[in-house]
């Protein structure tokens, strides 16, 4: 069980492995990761009838939860939301008008507690070696789906009310997309860990 946690994830595999320049290197790793969080979540195709748009957010948030593990990942995932926090741009929706705590306590909000679970399960499971073969990094992202929906369709039926079309605002619209998201992230981590071994070899 033990050795099963102890697989290094992506971020291990290069750069400074202990003292100050480890420390650097992940300071590193969490402010490049809240960069691509950023950039990404802009990167958005709006749904007809639905408040959420289609983002590559959350395909940013599984890989870096497989590529920097559940503590580094969590740790980016929270820095990145203290700056939305603080009322920068870096949500998928927020602008100039709505950011920090409202834009938070709004339709997305739900699903940025569900980027939370979602980042450390998949850290959690690329430690066990899921992030290795495309069958198995494509259950951990639809795992991570799952575990980022609920609370996201949860939070939208308090927000709105139940008696409210809540899975087709929140859900529906957006499964093509994400099961695209999955096909990309099952193929892009597993090729990245043969590039790694073939530097090593």
């Amino acid at each position: 069980m033990n050795l099963a946690m102890n697989r290094s994830v992506l971020v291990d595999t290069f750069g400074a492995r202990e003292g100050l320049a480890l420390r650097a290197k992940q300071a590193a790793l969490v402010i490049a990761g809240i960069a691509l969080l950023a950039i990404a979540a802009k990167i958005k195709v709006p749904v007809p009838g639905s408040p959420v748009a289609i983002s590559m957010g959350t395909f940013a948030v599984l890989t870096v939860g497989a590529a920097y593990g559940a503590r580094l990942g969590l740790v980016t995932m929270m820095g990145w939301m203290i700056i939305g926090m603080l009322g920068f741009d870096v949500f998928q929706s927020s602008s100039a008008d709505l950011n920090g705590i409202e834009y938070m306590m709004g339709s997305t909000g739900g699903y940025l507690v569900g980027y939370l679970m979602a980042t450390v399960l998949l850290g959690t499971l690329a430690r066990r070696g899921w992030d290795r073969t495309a069958p198995k990094m494509a259950a951990a992202m639809l795992l991570g789906n799952v575990v980022l929906y609920v609370p996201g369709l949860i939070w939208l039926g308090m927000l709105y009310g139940w008696d409210k079309p809540i899975l087709e605002w929140g859900l529906t619209p957006f499964l093509f997309g994400d099961a695209v998201k999955l096909a990309l992230a099952a193929l892009l981590l597993p090729a990245l860990w043969k590039l790694v071994g073939r530097a090593r070899g």
